[in-house]
């Protein structure tokens, strides 16, 4: 069998409109993914159990509500740590379209760099935050706050350890990928 969808058409034939070629598809899954995925579905059932709890056994069970809006806060921030991995948390590119090549690596270079002290900020104060609720209780549950704020200082030293690795890997061949990987996929005419 051939390669090309449109070799095997005669003469008399019409090519086809689409032509659809597998491409080979690698996944790669880092311990921030694993976590956000069970912590999504742990989400999902407590959520669940609430539900049903509520309106089929009209007898609500007090800590589904407390525990399910704690595993928000940690999945917010450890999904922000899977997209800090992917280098796509959002960002306004339009001036990097129509700059030069080293004034765009330049400034990627100072953006790269705001967004290291900024989590590195981030990940400090969220290290300050533990600390200062390990003495608060939680309401229904008899734990401290500070395990519920251990999941947000972890997404946040997640992300910092991810924006390192960009960081150098991006100075490492002075910003040529980036600003070349700008806008994949966008057609400006």
């Amino acid at each position: 069998m051939s390669k090309d969808p449109t070799a095997e058409i005669g003469e008399g034939d019409h090519k086809p409109l689409i032509v659809m070629e597998d491409e080979e598809i690698h996944l790669e899954y880092y311990p921030e993914d694993w976590l956000a995925f069970f912590v999504f579905w742990g989400l999902g059932a407590i959520v669940f159990l609430q539900f049903f709890t509520r309106y089929v056994l009209n007898d609500s069970l007090a800590w589904t509500e407390e525990i399910a809006r704690y595993a928000l806060m940690w999945l917010t921030f450890i999904g922000a740590a899977v997209v800090a991995r992917k280098n796509l948390h959002i960002s306004v590119e339009v001036v990097l379209h129509y700059l030069p090549k080293f004034p765009a690596r330049l400034l990627l270079a100072i953006v790269d760099t705001i967004k290291l002290l900024f989590m590195g900020l981030l990940a400090y104060f969220s290290l300050m935050i533990v600390e200062r609720m390990q003495w608060q209780r939680m309401v229904i549950i008899d734990l401290p706050m500070s395990i519920v704020y251990g999941g947000v200082a972890l997404g946040c030293f997640i992300m910092l350890i991810r924006q390192v690795v960009i960081f150098f890997r991006n100075a490492r061949d002075g910003w040529r990928k980036a600003q070349e990987s700008i806008g994949e996929g966008l057609i400006i005419e």
